[in-house]
């Protein structure tokens, strides 16, 4: 499935299966730079990461210098600092039964650490993947906004079920920590 922005769709399997284990990839290429003497690339250091929301608090943070929640139920599996190589550059996994009771939203951002807008990165997306089963949605980020970070999508919880809602909006923020006061929006 492919995602629109500002698109939800509930986290569950086909036949009403609600899912446990999701993964939220981030791709991106570097980028491709014409010259008098030739092309070349040009590393982008983009960033994902995930910040833990309770009533509208943040209380927690999983990215490339922390690779995991104090409760160990969001894992960041390490920073790519170039964006060379298919597929996803960078991995967090979410293990949706260990998410605290009180904690009611995860929104995933991405910074880009150098402060390259997404105006310069080249084929960037996001991707929501259950563990046993692949990818179920995909979020492409076209049209690039001139911004430095991206809040790409929302987790929450809705009753007893897990949500998930693109989000796609620009926000200027190389390192997490500067995202965070833009994201009560968001919630």
């Amino acid at each position: 499935m492919s995602l629109q922005k500002g698109q939800r769709v509930r986290l569950t399997k086909d036949g009403g299966q609600k899912l446990t284990q999701v993964r939220m990839g981030l791709g991106w290429d570097p980028i491709r730079k014409g010259g008098l003497f030739g092309s070349r690339e040009v590393e982008i250091d983009l960033d994902a990461s995930v910040v833990l929301f309770a009533s509208g608090q943040p209380v927690d943070l999983a990215f490339y210098n922390n690779l995991s929640t104090r409760d160990g139920s969001v894992r960041h599996l390490g920073d790519n600092r170039t964006g060379e190589g298919d597929g996803d550059d960078e991995t967090i996994v979410v293990d949706l039964t260990r998410v605290p009771v009180h904690v009611d939203t995860l929104v995933f951002i991405v910074t880009s650490y150098a402060g390259q807008t997404f105006q310069q990165v080249q084929n960037a997306f996001c991707r929501l993947i259950d563990h046993a089963d692949g990818e179920l949605a995909r979020y492409t980020l076209t049209g690039g906004l001139p911004v430095t970070g991206m809040v790409m999508a929302k987790v929450y919880r809705e009753g007893g079920d897990w949500k998930l809602q693109a989000i796609g909006d620009g926000i200027n923020a190389k390192v997490p920590g500067e995202a965070v006061p833009q994201l009560a929006k968001f919630l």
